[in-house]
Protein backbone atom coordinates (compact mmCIF):
# COMPACT_ATOMS: atom_id res chain seq x y z
CA UNK A 1 0.00 0.00 0.00
CA UNK A 2 1.17 3.23 -1.04
CA UNK A 3 2.05 5.52 1.64
CA UNK A 4 1.17 8.83 0.00
CA UNK A 5 -2.43 9.12 -1.39
CA UNK A 6 -2.65 8.82 -4.91
CA UNK A 7 -3.61 12.65 -6.42
CA UNK A 8 -4.32 13.77 -10.02
CA UNK A 9 -1.97 15.51 -11.89
CA UNK A 10 -2.31 19.66 -11.58
CA UNK A 11 -2.53 20.91 -15.02
CA UNK A 12 -0.39 23.71 -16.22
CA UNK A 13 -2.40 26.87 -16.00
CA UNK A 14 -5.62 25.63 -13.77
CA UNK A 15 -6.34 28.45 -11.82
CA UNK A 16 -6.46 27.97 -7.94
CA UNK A 17 -9.01 28.50 -4.85
CA UNK A 18 -8.42 29.08 -1.86
CA UNK A 19 -10.56 26.37 0.64
CA UNK A 20 -12.50 26.88 3.77
CA UNK A 21 -12.79 23.70 6.34
CA UNK A 22 -15.24 23.72 8.36
CA UNK A 23 -14.99 21.10 11.37
CA UNK A 24 -17.10 20.12 14.17
CA UNK A 25 -17.38 17.43 16.44
CA UNK A 26 -19.69 14.84 14.74
CA UNK A 27 -21.92 12.55 15.16
CA UNK A 28 -22.87 8.82 15.03
CA UNK A 29 -24.73 7.92 11.10
CA UNK A 30 -27.71 6.72 13.20
CA UNK A 31 -29.36 6.61 16.35
CA UNK A 32 -28.47 3.21 17.36
CA UNK A 33 -26.11 0.77 19.43
CA UNK A 34 -24.50 -0.58 15.96
CA UNK A 35 -23.83 3.21 14.82
CA UNK A 36 -23.07 4.63 18.02
CA UNK A 37 -20.34 2.06 18.90
CA UNK A 38 -17.78 2.82 16.38
CA UNK A 39 -18.56 6.36 16.66
CA UNK A 40 -17.84 6.37 20.65
CA UNK A 41 -14.48 4.20 19.96
CA UNK A 42 -13.09 6.35 17.85
CA UNK A 43 -13.97 9.67 20.18
CA UNK A 44 -13.09 7.84 23.19
CA UNK A 45 -9.66 6.11 21.81
CA UNK A 46 -8.35 9.93 21.07
CA UNK A 47 -5.67 11.11 23.16
CA UNK A 48 -6.58 14.88 23.41
CA UNK A 49 -9.52 13.43 24.47
CA UNK A 50 -8.90 11.03 27.26
CA UNK A 51 -5.38 10.96 29.07
CA UNK A 52 -5.38 8.16 31.03
CA UNK A 53 -2.16 5.59 30.38
CA UNK A 54 -3.52 3.66 26.98
CA UNK A 55 -3.37 0.20 28.52
CA UNK A 56 -5.67 0.49 31.04
CA UNK A 57 -8.05 2.93 29.48
CA UNK A 58 -8.16 0.12 26.80
CA UNK A 59 -9.54 -2.29 28.90
CA UNK A 60 -11.88 0.38 30.40
CA UNK A 61 -12.91 1.25 26.91
CA UNK A 62 -13.23 -2.05 25.69
CA UNK A 63 -14.40 -4.56 28.41
CA UNK A 64 -16.59 -1.59 30.09
CA UNK A 65 -18.11 1.58 28.13
CA UNK A 66 -18.45 0.08 24.71
CA UNK A 67 -20.58 -2.36 25.63
CA UNK A 68 -22.71 -0.65 28.23
CA UNK A 69 -22.79 2.97 26.71
CA UNK A 70 -23.69 2.67 22.83
CA UNK A 71 -27.38 1.54 23.77
CA UNK A 72 -27.92 4.14 26.66
CA UNK A 73 -26.68 7.09 24.11
CA UNK A 74 -28.66 5.37 21.21
CA UNK A 75 -31.58 6.04 23.04
CA UNK A 76 -30.58 9.46 24.12
CA UNK A 77 -29.54 10.36 19.82
CA UNK A 78 -33.44 8.80 19.29
CA UNK A 79 -35.07 11.60 20.97
CA UNK A 80 -33.33 14.48 19.20
CA UNK A 81 -32.75 12.82 15.76
CA UNK A 82 -34.41 14.52 12.32
CA UNK A 83 -35.11 13.08 9.20
CA UNK A 84 -32.36 14.92 7.83
CA UNK A 85 -30.37 12.92 10.25
CA UNK A 86 -28.62 14.12 14.12
CA UNK A 87 -29.22 17.99 14.52
CA UNK A 88 -25.15 18.48 14.70
CA UNK A 89 -24.89 17.33 11.26
CA UNK A 90 -28.01 19.45 9.65
CA UNK A 91 -26.62 22.62 11.77
CA UNK A 92 -23.18 22.21 10.11
CA UNK A 93 -24.22 21.40 6.50
CA UNK A 94 -26.57 24.28 6.05
CA UNK A 95 -23.90 26.25 7.98
CA UNK A 96 -21.30 25.58 5.37
CA UNK A 97 -23.98 25.87 2.33
CA UNK A 98 -24.97 29.70 3.45
CA UNK A 99 -21.43 30.22 4.78
CA UNK A 100 -20.29 30.06 1.00
CA UNK A 101 -23.61 31.94 -0.25
CA UNK A 102 -22.90 34.84 2.27
CA UNK A 103 -19.11 35.18 1.23
CA UNK A 104 -20.03 35.45 -2.69
CA UNK A 105 -21.19 39.02 -1.67
CA UNK A 106 -17.80 39.90 -0.14
CA UNK A 107 -14.77 37.48 -2.00
CA UNK A 108 -13.88 38.23 -5.84
CA UNK A 109 -11.49 35.21 -6.03
CA UNK A 110 -12.36 31.71 -6.42
CA UNK A 111 -12.65 29.55 -3.16
CA UNK A 112 -14.77 26.64 -2.03
CA UNK A 113 -16.27 25.65 1.54
CA UNK A 114 -16.58 22.01 3.21
CA UNK A 115 -17.46 20.76 6.39
CA UNK A 116 -15.80 17.47 7.93
CA UNK A 117 -16.22 16.34 11.30
CA UNK A 118 -13.62 14.94 13.52
CA UNK A 119 -15.49 11.83 14.45
CA UNK A 120 -17.53 9.57 12.41
CA UNK A 121 -18.74 11.33 8.68
CA UNK A 122 -18.27 13.19 6.59
CA UNK A 123 -14.78 12.86 7.90
CA UNK A 124 -12.22 16.03 8.31
CA UNK A 125 -9.93 14.04 5.18
CA UNK A 126 -12.52 13.49 3.09
CA UNK A 127 -13.76 17.33 2.84
CA UNK A 128 -9.52 18.11 2.44
CA UNK A 129 -9.81 16.00 -0.48
CA UNK A 130 -12.94 17.17 -1.75
CA UNK A 131 -10.88 21.09 -1.55
CA UNK A 132 -7.91 19.80 -3.29
CA UNK A 133 -10.34 18.09 -6.05
CA UNK A 134 -11.61 21.33 -6.47
CA UNK A 135 -7.84 22.52 -6.99
CA UNK A 136 -7.87 24.50 -3.74
CA UNK A 137 -3.79 25.36 -3.00
CA UNK A 138 -4.52 27.26 0.43
CA UNK A 139 -6.83 26.21 3.22
CA UNK A 140 -8.46 27.50 6.16
CA UNK A 141 -9.52 25.65 8.96
CA UNK A 142 -11.89 27.21 11.15
CA UNK A 143 -12.67 24.41 13.64
CA UNK A 144 -16.33 25.69 15.53
CA UNK A 145 -15.34 25.84 18.98
CA UNK A 146 -15.46 29.45 20.29
CA UNK A 147 -13.21 28.67 22.85
CA UNK A 148 -9.57 26.85 22.64
CA UNK A 149 -9.33 23.51 24.47
CA UNK A 150 -6.96 20.95 23.31
CA UNK A 151 -9.82 18.00 23.52
CA UNK A 152 -11.78 19.91 20.77
CA UNK A 153 -10.02 22.57 18.54
CA UNK A 154 -6.44 20.67 18.50
CA UNK A 155 -7.72 17.52 18.24
CA UNK A 156 -9.64 18.52 15.39
CA UNK A 157 -6.28 20.25 14.02
CA UNK A 158 -4.84 16.75 14.75
CA UNK A 159 -7.13 15.18 12.37
CA UNK A 160 -5.88 18.13 9.72
CA UNK A 161 -1.94 17.25 10.66
CA UNK A 162 -2.69 13.51 9.77
CA UNK A 163 -4.38 13.97 6.65
CA UNK A 164 -2.02 16.25 5.21
CA UNK A 165 0.87 13.59 6.55
CA UNK A 166 -0.23 11.37 4.20
CA UNK A 167 -0.80 13.63 1.20
CA UNK A 168 2.10 14.44 -1.44
CA UNK A 169 0.82 18.05 -2.34
CA UNK A 170 -0.20 19.72 0.32
CA UNK A 171 -1.44 23.19 0.56
CA UNK A 172 -0.92 26.57 2.68
CA UNK A 173 -2.98 25.71 5.93
CA UNK A 174 -3.75 28.67 8.49
CA UNK A 175 -6.04 27.84 11.38
CA UNK A 176 -8.64 29.98 13.40
CA UNK A 177 -7.11 28.91 16.98
CA UNK A 178 -10.00 30.85 18.39
CA UNK A 179 -12.72 33.48 18.27
CA UNK A 180 -13.96 33.64 22.34
CA UNK A 181 -13.37 37.42 21.96
CA UNK A 182 -14.67 37.73 18.24
CA UNK A 183 -17.16 41.39 18.67
CA UNK A 184 -19.54 39.20 15.89
CA UNK A 185 -19.64 36.76 17.75
CA UNK A 186 -20.23 38.19 21.32
CA UNK A 187 -23.19 40.32 19.21
CA UNK A 188 -24.65 37.40 17.34
CA UNK A 189 -24.85 35.25 21.05
CA UNK A 190 -26.59 39.40 22.30
CA UNK A 191 -29.13 39.34 19.55
CA UNK A 192 -29.91 35.50 19.58
CA UNK A 193 -30.85 36.72 23.70
CA UNK A 194 -32.40 39.58 23.06
CA UNK A 195 -34.98 38.24 20.50
CA UNK A 196 -35.92 34.93 22.86
CA UNK A 197 -36.36 37.74 25.50
CA UNK A 198 -38.26 40.48 23.54
CA UNK A 199 -40.85 37.03 22.71
CA UNK A 200 -41.02 35.57 26.10
CA UNK A 201 -40.19 38.01 28.91
CA UNK A 202 -37.04 38.17 30.71
CA UNK A 203 -35.19 35.42 33.82
CA UNK A 204 -34.76 35.38 37.09
CA UNK A 205 -31.46 34.28 36.09
CA UNK A 206 -29.72 33.66 33.02
CA UNK A 207 -27.31 30.68 32.99
CA UNK A 208 -24.60 30.31 30.39
CA UNK A 209 -23.60 26.93 30.22
CA UNK A 210 -20.03 25.73 28.49
CA UNK A 211 -19.10 22.07 27.94
CA UNK A 212 -16.74 20.95 30.63
CA UNK A 213 -13.10 19.35 30.35
CA UNK A 214 -11.07 17.73 33.65
CA UNK A 215 -10.04 20.42 35.53
CA UNK A 216 -6.09 18.97 35.30
CA UNK A 217 -6.21 19.68 31.70
CA UNK A 218 -6.34 23.49 32.85
CA UNK A 219 -3.80 22.78 35.76
CA UNK A 220 -1.46 21.54 33.03
CA UNK A 221 -2.12 25.10 30.88
CA UNK A 222 -4.99 24.53 28.83
CA UNK A 223 -6.89 28.01 28.47
CA UNK A 224 -10.30 26.38 27.82
CA UNK A 225 -11.87 27.56 31.29
CA UNK A 226 -9.92 31.55 31.01
CA UNK A 227 -11.87 31.76 27.53
CA UNK A 228 -14.95 30.54 28.60
CA UNK A 229 -15.09 32.44 31.66
CA UNK A 230 -14.21 35.78 29.47
CA UNK A 231 -16.89 34.70 26.48
CA UNK A 232 -19.75 34.63 29.87
CA UNK A 233 -18.62 37.89 30.87
CA UNK A 234 -18.73 39.66 27.76
CA UNK A 235 -21.65 38.60 26.61
CA UNK A 236 -23.27 39.69 29.69
CA UNK A 237 -21.78 43.12 29.88
CA UNK A 238 -23.44 43.23 26.21
CA UNK A 239 -26.50 42.27 27.00
CA UNK A 240 -26.22 44.94 30.46
CA UNK A 241 -26.81 42.18 33.01
CA UNK A 242 -25.29 42.34 36.70
CA UNK A 243 -23.61 39.71 38.50
CA UNK A 244 -26.55 38.47 40.10
CA UNK A 245 -28.39 38.14 36.65
CA UNK A 246 -26.06 34.96 35.32
CA UNK A 247 -23.91 32.58 36.38
CA UNK A 248 -21.53 30.42 34.17
CA UNK A 249 -21.67 26.65 34.83
CA UNK A 250 -20.52 23.78 32.97
CA UNK A 251 -22.00 20.77 31.93
CA UNK A 252 -21.61 16.78 30.63
CA UNK A 253 -18.90 15.42 33.01
CA UNK A 254 -17.72 12.06 32.17
CA UNK A 255 -16.12 9.69 34.49
CA UNK A 256 -15.30 10.38 38.30
CA UNK A 257 -11.91 12.63 37.97
CA UNK A 258 -12.79 16.53 39.08
CA UNK A 259 -13.99 18.89 36.14
CA UNK A 260 -14.68 22.49 36.00
CA UNK A 261 -16.68 24.02 38.32
CA UNK A 262 -19.83 24.87 38.64
CA UNK A 263 -21.24 22.03 37.90
CA UNK A 264 -24.87 22.51 36.20
CA UNK A 265 -26.36 19.65 36.82
CA UNK A 266 -26.37 20.00 40.80
CA UNK A 267 -26.69 23.77 39.94
CA UNK A 268 -30.27 23.46 38.46
CA UNK A 269 -31.54 20.98 41.41
CA UNK A 270 -30.40 23.91 43.57
CA UNK A 271 -31.93 27.00 41.60
CA UNK A 272 -35.51 24.55 42.16
CA UNK A 273 -35.23 24.16 45.53
CA UNK A 274 -34.44 27.87 46.10
CA UNK A 275 -37.91 28.13 43.99
CA UNK A 276 -36.84 30.19 41.00
CA UNK A 277 -39.92 31.53 39.13
CA UNK A 278 -37.79 31.46 35.80
CA UNK A 279 -34.36 30.08 33.95
CA UNK A 280 -33.41 30.77 30.45
CA UNK A 281 -30.00 28.38 29.41
CA UNK A 282 -27.78 29.29 26.83
CA UNK A 283 -24.93 27.17 25.73
CA UNK A 284 -22.11 29.53 24.26
CA UNK A 285 -19.61 27.39 23.11
CA UNK A 286 -21.84 25.63 21.07
CA UNK A 287 -22.36 26.45 17.27
CA UNK A 288 -24.68 24.86 16.78
CA UNK A 289 -27.68 22.24 18.93
CA UNK A 290 -26.61 19.25 19.33
CA UNK A 291 -27.35 15.59 22.05
CA UNK A 292 -25.12 18.17 24.24
CA UNK A 293 -28.10 21.01 24.08
CA UNK A 294 -31.40 19.26 23.39
CA UNK A 295 -31.40 16.55 25.51
CA UNK A 296 -29.07 17.06 28.27
CA UNK A 297 -30.40 20.61 28.77
CA UNK A 298 -33.22 21.23 27.59
CA UNK A 299 -34.89 17.76 28.39
CA UNK A 300 -33.06 16.54 31.54
CA UNK A 301 -31.88 19.59 32.86
CA UNK A 302 -35.30 21.26 32.72
CA UNK A 303 -36.87 18.31 34.47
CA UNK A 304 -34.30 18.49 37.23
CA UNK A 305 -34.89 21.76 37.52
CA UNK A 306 -38.81 21.45 37.92
CA UNK A 307 -38.80 18.30 40.06
CA UNK A 308 -36.88 20.29 42.59
CA UNK A 309 -39.77 22.99 42.64
CA UNK A 310 -38.28 25.36 40.00
CA UNK A 311 -40.99 27.49 37.71
CA UNK A 312 -40.28 28.00 34.16
CA UNK A 313 -37.19 26.60 32.28
CA UNK A 314 -36.41 27.53 28.94
CA UNK A 315 -33.25 26.52 26.35
CA UNK A 316 -31.60 29.46 24.32
CA UNK A 317 -31.21 27.87 20.72
CA UNK A 318 -27.76 27.66 19.79
CA UNK A 319 -26.78 30.58 17.20
CA UNK A 320 -27.48 27.20 14.05
CA UNK A 321 -28.39 28.88 11.17
CA UNK A 322 -28.76 32.69 12.63
CA UNK A 323 -28.20 35.40 10.15
CA UNK A 324 -25.77 37.41 12.37
CA UNK A 325 -24.05 33.92 13.26
CA UNK A 326 -23.66 33.42 9.52
CA UNK A 327 -22.27 37.40 8.99
CA UNK A 328 -19.65 36.47 11.96
CA UNK A 329 -18.33 33.78 10.77
CA UNK A 330 -17.96 35.56 6.98
CA UNK A 331 -16.04 38.25 9.56
CA UNK A 332 -14.00 35.93 11.42
CA UNK A 333 -13.00 33.61 8.10
CA UNK A 334 -12.56 37.13 6.06
CA UNK A 335 -9.98 38.33 8.85
CA UNK A 336 -8.09 35.17 8.78
CA UNK A 337 -8.25 34.89 4.52
CA UNK A 338 -6.07 38.69 4.41
CA UNK A 339 -3.51 38.31 1.71
CA UNK A 340 -4.96 34.66 0.25
CA UNK A 341 -8.63 36.28 -1.18
CA UNK A 342 -9.72 39.41 -3.28
CA UNK A 343 -12.75 41.17 -1.95
CA UNK A 344 -15.26 42.84 -3.84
Amino acid sequence: MAYYKKESPVTPGQPARTGILLINLGTPDAPTGQALRPYLKQFLSDRRVVEIPRAIWWLILNGIILNIRPKKSAEKYAQIWTDEGSPLFVHTRKQAKLLEGFLSTKIESPYAVEYGMRYGNPSVESAIEKLKAKNCNKILVFPLYPQYAASSSASAMDAVWHTLHHTRNVPAIRVIRDYHTHPAYIEALAQSVRAYWSENGRPDKLIMSFHGVPRYTIDKGDTYYSECQTTGKLLAQTLGLSEEQFVIAFQSRFGKAEWLKPYLAPMLIELGKKKLKRIDVICPGFSGDCLETLEEIAMEGKASFIQSGGGEFNYIPALNERDSWIDAMCDIALENLQGWVTKK
